[in-house]
């Protein structure tokens, strides 16, 4: 493949995982919105975030591939269930460690630990190279995350905070097994399947965890048609092009990109819950644009 064309397809790969961000985006309000309309838990809403996901990706892949919908080679098959043990683990570890360290410092650790882990794992398992362009957007990328969830210069961690810290590691390598996992999938495996046994998978092992701790089915119709959006929209549709996007894009790179996540739900929650920015919240996002700007245009990863 000519560098030309290379680059058009990984600059398409960008596109399509910026927009998946777009939506993992409104995951939060939708979230603080079902908590305000019932006494569910974090786990629940986890479970069937995934599950009706799974549902609609099954259904997909049925309509899809009739003929063969579960053709997938055996390694393929496991590393697409080994996707979604990564997303069961990613969600339960960071939903604990909130619990432990508070939405801020948990946020904090996980998504600016993720590139890093990504780019180790990239190395030791994809044998991926990094270029310049890459760490520099990688650099940009932590720096403003940091500032975005409002943990600037002088601000102390609150005591007791270990746990959650080591959860939120937890979670970080889970979102980061994730991305590498996608990039070592073979050119014929296909995201509608990946995400149907990864979906189903992660929906199973959240169910286990979610049972002993309080197990929440009853929502009003308001928190039903948020569930629904969770699974369909953000869920379903977002990995999907996530899946489509890593399949021409580094695992270090599509990571950083997916810092978008972060800006769209603060502007979101300012717009929908009166939650401001300061301004190193605001420096934080222009840091978190900057290092998408550097990423697209000279971000490439040399295998």
């Amino acid at each position: 493949m000519s560098p030309i064309l290379y680059a058009h397809g990984e600059r398409r790969g960008l596109v399509l995982i910026a927009c998946a961000a777009l939506l993992w985006g409104t995951v939060g309000v939708c979230t603080r919105a079902l908590y305000e309309l019932s006494a569910t838990n974090a786990l629940s809403i986890g479970f069937f975030r995934l599950g009706l996901a799974a549902v609609a990706l099954v259904a997909g892949c049925l309509a899809t591939f009739r003929r063969a919908p579960w053709r997938m080679a055996p390694r393929d098959t496991a590393l697409a269930a080994l996707i979604g043990a990564m997303l069961a683990l990613y969600q339960a570890c960071f939903f604990t460690a909130i619990g432990y360290a508070g939405v801020a410092i948990s946020t904090l650790v996980t998504l600016c630990t993720a590139p890093v882990l990504a780019a180790l794992l990239a190395v030791a398992v994809a044998r991926e190279r990094l270029k310049p362009a890459v760490l520099l957007a990688l650099l940009l990328a932590l720096a403003g995350t940091w500032l975005l969830v409002g943990l600037g210069p002088g601000t102390a961690m609150p005591d007791g905070v270990l746990i959650g810290v080591l959860f939120a590691l937890g979670s970080a390598l889970g979102y980061a097994s994730m991305a590498v996992c996608g990039r070592l999938m073979s050119g014929g495996a296909r995201p509608l399947q990946i995400n149907a046994v990864a979906f189903s998978t992660g929906a199973l092992l959240l169910l286990l965890l979610a049972v002993p701790t309080g197990f929440v089915a009853s929502y009003p119709l308001a928190g039903w048609t948020l569930l629904l959006y969770l699974g369909l929209v953000p869920t379903a549709l977002g990995y999907v092009l996530f899946l489509r996007g890593i399949a021409s894009t580094s695992a270090t790179a599509a990571t950083v990109i997916t810092l978008l996540e972060p800006l769209v739900a603060t502007l979101l929650a300012a717009l929908l819950f009166g939650e401001r920015l300061g301004a190193l919240g605001l420096l934080g996002g222009l840091l978190l644009l900057g290092a998408l700007v550097v990423l697209y245009r000279g971000g490439t990863v040399e295998a």
